[in-house]
């Protein structure tokens, strides 16, 4: 199921933590190597209605990613505490390294302007897979497109496949930035910093 079907997070993320043993090692040392990924690392902090103060975020200004973060959230009608707690992944540091990246994942699609359909779903594998090697995202990317209308393929194949590759590749290992601490900065500003190539215009 979660291999066709990227919006059933469930089963994505039982397939993740199930799958991707060495991936969640080489994600928390790349985080042990970064000190802002480290600082993440040591203080974990969560993302959920109760960390977060979405109130205060809807105040920022237009264009700070914290403020395009909730409109994302208010756009697409979902709340961050809609990612499963981790269940399978007994060591406790690798637990929060896979619980983090699991949460991170509409920053993803605020970053990458992606929406929550599956061509924005399928996009944004494409680019999680490329930076994390994760075998659920592979997965994903791959056999997503099943369920897209033959324009929809084209699109990807043509235009967000590619971009969202040269994205993966070209970025910093997304997992090392303290996005907490970043709302107030322009999205713009935060994406050039990571290394997020612009998206292309595309009818999603």
């Amino acid at each position: 199921m979660a291999l066709y079907n990227p919006l059933r997070h469930d089963m994505v993320a039982v397939l993740g933590e199930t799958t991707g043993q060495l991936a969640i090692q080489r994600m928390r040392a790349r985080m042990r190597n970064d000190p802002e990924g480290y600082q993440v690392l040591q203080e974990r902090p969560q993302i959920s209605t109760s960390t977060l103060d979405l109130a205060s975020l809807r105040e920022l200004p237009e264009g700070t990613f914290g403020r395009e973060y909730v409109r994302f959230l208010d756009v697409n009608q979902v709340t961050p505490d809609s990612r499963m707690p981790v269940k399978f992944v007994d060591d406790e540091e690798l637990a929060y390294v896979i619980q983090r990246y699991r949460e991170v994942h509409d920053f993803m699609h605020t970053l990458l302007g992606m929406p929550i359909n599956i061509l924005g779903e399928v996009a944004v594998k494409w680019f999680e897979a490329v930076q994390t090697g994760m075998p659920m995202c592979i997965l994903g990317a791959a056999f997503g497109p099943l369920h897209l209308s033959a324009r929809h393929v084209q699109v990807l194949a043509t235009d967000l496949i590619p971009w969202a590759v040269q994205s993966g590749r070209a970025a910093h290992c997304v997992m090392n930035f303290y996005y907490e601490k970043r709302w107030e900065q322009s999205l713009e500003s935060l994406r050039e910093e990571i290394g997020i190539l612009p998206c292309p215009h595309v009818q999603m």
